[in-house]
């Protein structure tokens, strides 16, 4: 019976999930990759949906603001274009040479027996090509990403998109609430990241979220997740713990550490092995 009962505490760890964001995440910001996104976005807007250029700054921030992803807001005020054509634009000039391969966080990874999970707002090719970079692309058992949250963009219709002029509402001193809503799921929105954890079969309170934005934190930290935010060293609200580095994995969650070891002392307490199976 006594065996049972420390089994049993084995089988009902604290955290069964890792979920982490990929950009400026597990990679580092120095790398530069955020910033030729940004650039690219931008290029897109003016070439692909001739949006004046001098608008553009404002326009994207008010974007960003209001709706988490530049993309999510092009798409409420009313643009219409191809998913995969805006990623290909904006994701397939990067320099991925930038990305350095990180042995030392697949070695944490590959430590850490528990299920692991990307979460990002980007498409899948930008995923895999950027788990590749880094060496870890045997390290998760899969992507939530874009394509596991929307549907392929609808077709554009012949008519011209009228445009909601975003700017001139806040101009005029409209609020956000007034705003129109985007048919694009992503963090932070609680909605996406609830469908997200849906589909993956994840309880957002066994579940540790890894990722750079605050505001990304926060929503996590609103739907039950444990929550980690990374490049920052100094803890912010909605925050369970703050990393200057992913490297600092087990520096702040020493218990993910010491459930393993309790589960193995346990697995071969009196010379019985228990066979086990795990996902990574």
């Amino acid at each position: 019976m006594e065996f049972e009962d420390r089994c049993h505490k084995v089988q009902e760890p604290k955290f069964d999930c890792l979920l982490f964001d990929l950009d400026d995440t597990l990679y580092p910001l120095s790398s530069g990759i955020s910033g030729h996104v940004k650039t690219n976005i931008e290029a897109y807007m003016v070439e692909k949906l001739g949006i004046d250029e001098s608008k553009i700054e404002n326009l994207g921030n008010l974007l960003y603001k209001n709706y988490g992803t530049t993309m999510a807001g092009l798409r409420a005020i009313g643009y219409s274009f191809d998913y995969d054509e805006y990623h290909a634009f904006v994701h397939g000039r990067l320099p991925y040479d930038n990305i350095k391969p990180d042995p030392v966080l697949k070695h944490i990874l590959n430590n850490l027996r528990i299920r692991k999970l990307i979460f990002t707002n980007g498409d899948k090719v930008h995923a895999v090509r950027a788990l590749k970079r880094l060496g870890l692309e045997d390290c998760f058992e899969g992507i939530i990403c874009f394509e596991t949250l929307n549907p392929p963009c609808p077709p554009q219709g012949d008519e011209e998109p009228e445009i909601f002029d975003i700017a001139g509402h806040f101009a005029r001193s409209g609020t956000a609430d007034e705003l129109p809503k985007t048919p694009v799921l992503c963090k932070p929105n609680v909605d996406a990241m609830e469908e997200a954890l849906r589909i993956a079969n994840v309880n957002p309170h066994k579940a540790i979220f890894f990722d750079d934005s605050v505001r990304n934190i926060q929503a996590g930290k609103q739907i039950g997740l444990h929550t980690v935010l990374v490049g920052k060293s100094q803890r912010v609200k909605g925050a369970d713990h703050a990393l200057e580095s992913i490297h600092n994995i087990r520096e702040a969650l020493p218990e993910l550490w010491e459930e393993a070891e309790k589960a193995e002392d346990v697995l071969y307490a009196d010379r019985v092995a228990i066979e086990t199976s795990v996902t990574a």
